[in-house]
């Protein structure tokens, strides 16, 4: 890395702002009240504040630094799935046992539970799927299972990086489309699309749908094994609380999942093909304390360039390459929940976009439907 990014402990550091999550988890959980609401107030409010304080962080490290160079980085992710299994194992052990949280201080507990295995564990999930090894790959499993969402990895690895921008990728939100209506096309869409890639995959290789090799087997038994789990600790009251917190992640991801792409197309070039993924296709943030939050999702352009870089490593672009949020994800996230309020903000935005990279495209009706792929020329 530069000489301003030296491999230390102290310079990986501000991405460690996710254990912060745990000991506020563990006040909610003794004390009730309104102190269940500090997961929330924290991923969202808290670092939407620190976002405005701090400012942007524009600077690129050096992408060809050496992997030995970035083991702080890496720590955090490869640490954070046992912490993340404990705490919301040990969450519903200790409240199902003590009695002393009403329903509501459970729910708006577990709702912060959620925050936990969505903005930060799922996220965690998205970098050690992307990396070549077995153990950090079966960690990010066992992060999506923790939440009931392992098919988020073959639907994000062979069907959202393949197809994005274009009308075959479920989570590219369209123009126009509120966050409600895309999160229920995407609940109903993305697992079959899944499912069907990995039948895909195995028919190339002359196996069948139904083959011990097709991975949703394994996401099936881990999934299985986290219900089982919580059922244990828990008893039904336990299962409730494990399901709500993971619907909440969930919603929570799919959020993030409606900032990064809302209303950015590809261009077709004809007989099914597209242009190639390119920075202008992902809204990026370079506001600084969410960045250290969300291990630089937000510097999603270059995610889509390559996708193994790690998350160290990824690069920062210019507004004349990639398109940029007025507000870190949090932020937008907490306007996204808001239909017209998001329209006011970012329909204008995509239409400059637009103007801005295909001044030659006249019709854009077909794409703000989701429709089928437009002819030789449009986009």
């Amino acid at each position: 890395m530069t000489d301003k990014t030296r491999p230390r402990l102290t310079d990986a550091l501000p991405f460690w702002l996710s254990l912060l999550t745990l000991p506020l988890l563990a006040v909610g959980a003794v004390r009730g009240g309104w102190t269940v609401a500090l997961l929330p107030l924290y991923g969202w409010a808290l670092i939407s504040i620190l976002d405005r304080l701090i400012g942007q962080n524009e600077a690129n490290p050096d992408p060809d630094t050496p992997e030995a160079e970035l083991f702080w980085y890496r720590l955090i992710t490869l640490v954070w799935p046992p912490l993340q299994l404990a705490a919301i194992f040990g969450t519903i052990a200790f409240v199902t046992r003590t009695g002393h949280l009403g329903l509501a201080e459970q729910l708006g507990l577990f709702f912060g539970m959620g925050v936990i295995s969505g903005t930060v564990g799922i996220v965690y999930a998205h970098e050690l799927l992307h990396q070549k090894n077995r153990l950090e790959r079966t960690l990010g499993d066992l992060l999506l299972a923790s939440v009931l969402y392992s098919h988020f990895r073959s639907e994000h690895l062979l069907v959202h990086h393949r197809h994005v921008g274009t009308p075959r990728d479920a989570v590219t939100a369209r123009y126009n489309e509120g966050f409600h209506r895309f999160l229920w096309r995407v609940l109903r869409d993305c697992p079959r699309s899944a499912w069907r890639a990995e039948v895909q995959m195995l028919a190339r290789a002359g196996r069948g749908r139904f083959d011990a090799r097709n991975p949703f087997w394994r996401y099936a038994a881990l999934q299985a094994a986290m219900l089982a789990t919580a059922l244990a600790v828990g008893g039904w009251q336990g299962l409730g609380l494990f399901l709500f917190q993971a619907a909440s992640a969930v919603w929570q991801l799919e959020l993030t999942n409606y900032i990064e792409h809302y209303g950015l197309t590809r261009r077709h070039l004809g007989e099914g093909r597209y242009e190639h993924v390119l920075p202008r296709h992902s809204w990026n943030a370079a506001q600084t304390a969410s960045n250290w939050l969300l291990i630089n999702l937000q510097r999603h352009s270059d995610h889509h360039f390559k996708p193994d870089r790690r998350f160290p490593l990824l690069q920062t672009y210019a507004e004349e390459e990639a398109p940029q949020l007025p507000l870190g994800y949090p932020a937008m996230a907490a306007l996204a929940m808001v239909p017209p309020a998001w329209r006011r903000v970012m329909n204008p935005r995509v239409r400059a976009w637009r103007r801005r990279f295909y001044p030659d495209v006249t019709d854009w009706q077909p794409y703000n439907r989701g429709s089928n792929p437009l002819p030789r020329g449009a986009a």
